[in-house]
């Protein structure tokens, strides 16, 4: 029986004492403008000025805009510029969610979201042979070294990341012992991604990631009018010129040295592309997730050449030092000896 002296039952009162106690005050932390900085910052930061970064937002806000902001949801800005920080720095996800009074899983979603809506653009920002026309690209590269109707120097980069779980983990250690995915960019003679391949372990060897390209069945439908440029780690085709194995004096070395020369943009555009975005130097993500990253800062890269943007110091990048492949086939043999036969 209840007491006549108290207006609630007592147990109630005991349960509300005891929700009281326990009860956890929700806090909703401050998140700062980020663009509310010197430009010398943001730039650090996002490895964009300001104008491009609110560039990039318009860009892709119609795909990336949270459709309430019920419980503070993250702003269009404040999504891309946690993933370009992500991209710019490839530092741990809390540390980023400590700089921006977030936690780890929000960070990663807002990562997510930025370098999926910026796959969709891949055909917009990546076009071979460039956004230039033709006849432009190869004047541009014989302004280099005299190498004649090339459209694109072409090389793979390693991207190092986790060992991925599974039966498949061998498939990702490279020569070097390292897991990584090794992709193929094409870039044109003002170091332009014209072309990007990431989808290969990093045991795949250079020559097969380009075999089983698009753009090599392309090439081999006679699509397009011009020559590639690679090392001595891809076969010689008749549209794909390679270095002479032991060159003899006189036109053959004139001829690798203008190849050398010329193809040298394609290693300068990995050093730009790796020095603005340091994630790609080591991605602790799984392969796929990691293959959508790095055709994300592809995209970037682009823009931020396209927008002229500050230009990275690059320091000397280090050769890969593949075997040399042999076979060489007839008709392309023969297109670089009528090459050095009129051009050197």
């Amino acid at each position: 029986m209840s007491c006549p002296f108290l207006r609630e039952q007592p147990v109630a009162e005991g349960a509300r004492i005891i929700r009281r106690a326990f009860q956890i005050n929700r806090v909703l932390r401050d998140r700062q403008d980020p663009l509310a900085q010197r430009e010398s910052v943001i730039v650090e930061r996002y490895r964009f000025s300001r104008e491009g970064v609110i560039y990039i937002i318009n860009l892709l806000e119609p795909h990336i805009k949270c459709s309430t902001r019920r419980s503070r949801a993250l702003t269009t800005a404040q999504t891309v510029c946690i993933a370009l920080r992500f991209f710019a720095s490839g530092t741990f996800l809390y540390t980023i969610g400590d700089a921006e009074n977030l936690v780890k899983s929000a960070v990663c979603r807002a990562i997510r979201k930025v370098y999926l809506a910026l796959k969709q653009f891949l055909g917009v920002f990546v076009v071979f042979p460039s956004h230039l026309r033709p006849q432009v690209v190869k004047q541009n590269f014989f302004a280099i070294a005299g190498f004649p109707n090339v459209i694109g120097a072409i090389d793979c980069t390693h991207i190092p990341i986790k060992a991925p779980p599974g039966p498949n983990e061998g498939d990702f250690v490279n020569r070097k012992g390292v897991h990584s995915v090794n992709v193929q960019m094409v870039c044109d003679s003002m170091f332009h991604i014209t072309n990007v391949e990431a989808k290969w372990p990093g045991s795949v060897h250079d020559s097969r990631i380009f075999r089983e390209s698009h753009l090599c069945t392309l090439f081999e439908r006679g699509d397009f009018d011009g020559i590639l440029l690679g090392d001595r780690g891809y076969a010689c085709r008749q549209y794909f010129m390679t270095p002479f194995p032991d060159p003899n004096p006189g036109p053959q070395t004139r001829y690798n040295a203008a190849l050398a020369r010329t193809r040298a943009r394609i290693e300068m555009t990995f050093g730009q592309l790796k020095e603005r975005f340091q994630c790609l130097k080591s991605l602790r993500v799984a392969p796929d997730r990691a293959c959508d990253i790095i055709v994300a800062c592809a995209i970037l890269h682009n823009i931020a050449t396209i927008r002229k943007e500050r230009i990275p110091v690059v320091g000397v990048q280090p050769d890969d030092d593949l075997q040399p492949v042999h076979l060489d086939q007839p008709s392309g043999r023969a297109a670089r000896d009528r090459i050095v036969e009129h051009h050197f």
